[in-house]
């Protein structure tokens, strides 16, 4: 594959390469049908689940998770 970013990618700031991730991620998720997960992935996603179902308790609402990194 070849190289699809500009040269100047380093160039663009740190919030303006974010955005960049973000709209490449936002567009990936337009054709979500065309992207599975592999089985390891959802036994991955099935044994979180069941650790949250096994601990509610214990997991952080995600207001509280963004708190501790501002």
């Amino acid at each position: 594959m070849q190289n699809l970013l500009p040269n100047n990618l380093l160039e663009l700031s740190i919030s303006e390469r974010i955005q960049l991730v973000q709209d490449i991620w936002d567009s990936i998720a337009i054709n979500n049908d065309e992207v599975s997960l592999t089985n390891s992935q959802k036994q991955e996603l099935d044994r979180r689940l069941n650790l949250f179902k096994q601990n509610p308790e214990q997991i952080s609402p995600w207001e509280n998770v963004k708190q501790k990194f501002k």
